[in-house]
């Protein structure tokens, strides 16, 4: 089991990168969800990728904030735009409805899936607003198939993929912070100099490689997953998805602080990424479910 990523591997999350450097400016990214560059990413074959080198896109996708209902699209990536609702949660709250072709349900009984047009739902306030939330009135009435081993199997790939999303999020204030620090000079030195704000970036930066190192070792338990080793799987996924979103939140919180008053600007693009890793973190599994299911598989 390798678990460092291959050179190949490297080289296509370098190229997203470098895509959404060149494509996917700020600008882009607080107009909202954007149909063409869905295309592109379509079109790059983002979503048509086995589940290691899909985490590792992911990854980018969170670093540039770019929205979008991207786990439903790798889930079935030929339904177009595919928004997901967890039929155990409760709200059912589904992101980017509005938007999606086709809503698949996770039931107990498998998966199913419906238009999302025919979907009776109420819009509600989001704490991101590039992520629009609606409430579903009801479960809509969907043919399940494959069974609870299927709608189980898809549950750990979103929580995989969303805490994927989540170490882009972490790197990304991370990287922000460090140049801020570097050119902000109070004093007459940049105010990296100062130990309060070496130590603050120091925690950010071992949360970021605490959640990477869980988030690669869970993508290569889930493509290696066989059924005598469903438990390992599920605890390598729980700890990844906790240790991403504690990653994401508390990184982009201690960002806005390493930035100092200017940090809570709306100018400043911070508060974006800090919002999107509290949506992210209520999606597939909250750290008090991970951390339950997880003492739960490991007593």
């Amino acid at each position: 089991m390798d678990l460092l990523p291959a050179a190949e591997q490297a080289q296509l999350q370098q190229e997203l990168r470098r895509h959404c450097a060149r494509h996917v400016p700020m600008e882009r990214v607080r107009a909202g969800l954007d149909a063409g560059l869905w295309r592109e990413l379509t079109e790059l074959g983002v979503f048509d990728l086995p589940v290691v080198e899909t985490a590792l896109l992911f990854e980018e996708l969170g670093r540039a904030l770019v929205p979008g209902p991207f786990v439903g699209a790798h889930l079935l990536p030929d339904r177009g735009m595919v928004a997901v609702v967890d039929a155990r949660t409760g709200p059912l709250l589904v992101a980017h409805l509005a938007s999606a072709d086709t809503l698949v349900v996770l039931g107990d009984a498998g998966i199913g899936e419906v238009p999302a047009a025919a979907v009776p739902a109420t819009a509600v306030p989001s704490v991101d607003p590039l992520t629009p939330l609606h409430r579903l009135t009801a479960l809509p009435r969907v043919s399940w198939r494959g069974g609870p081993a299927l709608s189980a199997a898809w549950r750990r790939t979103g929580a995989l993929l969303t805490a994927a999303t989540q170490v882009g999020i972490a790197g990304a204030v991370l990287d922000r912070s460090v140049r801020y620090a570097r050119q902000r000079e109070q004093f007459g030195r940049p105010v990296g100099a100062f130990q309060a704000v070496k130590h603050l970036l120091a925690e950010m930066a071992v949360r970021l490689e605490l959640a990477r190192a869980a988030v690669h070792a869970a993508a290569v338990a889930v493509a290696d997953a066989v059924a005598d080793a469903a438990d390992d799987v599920e605890s390598a996924v729980c700890a990844a998805k906790l240790l991403a979103d504690e990653a994401a939140v508390g990184n982009a919180r201690d960002a806005v602080q390493a930035h100092g008053g200017v940090g809570f600007t709306w100018e400043l693009d911070l508060h974006l990424y800090l919002k999107r890793a509290w949506v992210h973190a209520a999606q597939f599994g909250t750290a008090e479910e991970c951390a339950e299911r997880l003492a739960h598989l490991l007593v």
